[in-house]
């Protein structure tokens, strides 16, 4: 079941002798429960394509598709909504709110709809996680591996269609980076979240289950692993 749609999606940025094509009429599906990691050097479109899949920008032409919702059909508050209930985000910086606790971090999603958590998939995500045994804590009270947890958790807690990853191992030495991978495999497999991870880093790229390449705004390369 595809999940994700891209037909023909370019985006251009200024007008003539300055104008600059940061994708390149980018065709791309994904299927349900896959963990896709995006790969290409500074400048070759993956945050440009990461901020249009995340509703954050537009395309100047073509059309994204997120579980039947065409997102160029959303006004601004209307995507924002979506964002906020369809797509989870994950940085390498962990954006906690510092006054909050590590579960109010959590459910700010869904305290923001005035939804009510789900009891049991909130224990199953924070226990997965390892950070059931933290959740009175303030984020400075926890380490970076934890806090970035703990991010990670609440952009789950709407159960997204889509986890868009931008790059979260950036920050993180050798260690915790094989902490976070390992993370969301385990988020991947145990929950059946749908992944698109962002990354320079050949050594992550290499632990998702399709390689997808960009090079000057176009998909070079799109290889299934296993």
């Amino acid at each position: 079941m595809e999940i994700l749609t891209c037909t023909g999606v370019t985006k251009v940025y200024g007008t003539g002798e300055n104008q600059v094509v940061a994708l390149d009429h980018i065709d791309l599906t994904v299927e349900k429960g896959e963990f896709v990691s995006i790969v290409g050097a500074s400048g070759s479109g993956k945050s440009t394509l990461l901020h249009i899949l995340g509703s954050v920008d537009q395309p100047t032409e073509g059309k994204v598709i997120i579980e039947g919702t065409s997102l160029s059909a959303l006004n601004r508050t209307q995507a924002a909504i979506f964002r906020r209930r369809k797509v989870g985000l994950v940085y390498q910086f962990y954006n906690l709110i510092p006054t909050l606790t590590i579960r109010k971090n959590i459910l700010m999603p869904l305290l923001l709809d005035k939804k009510q958590p789900d009891p049991e998939y909130f224990e199953q995500v924070v226990q997965a996680l390892g950070i059931a045994d933290r959740l009175e804590s303030l984020p400075n009270q926890l380490s970076g591996g934890q806090q970035q947890r703990a991010a990670i958790a609440r952009s789950l807690i709407y159960r997204p269609a889509l986890l868009l990853a931008d790059e979260p191992t950036g920050n993180l030495d050798q260690k915790r980076s094989k902490e976070i991978m390992d993370l969301l495999k385990l988020t991947n497999r145990n929950l059946k979240q749908t992944i698109l991870l962002i990354t320079h880093d050949e050594r992550a790229a290499l632990e998702a289950d399709r390689i997808i390449t960009l090079e000057d705004g176009r998909i070079i390369g799109d290889q299934v692993r296993r």
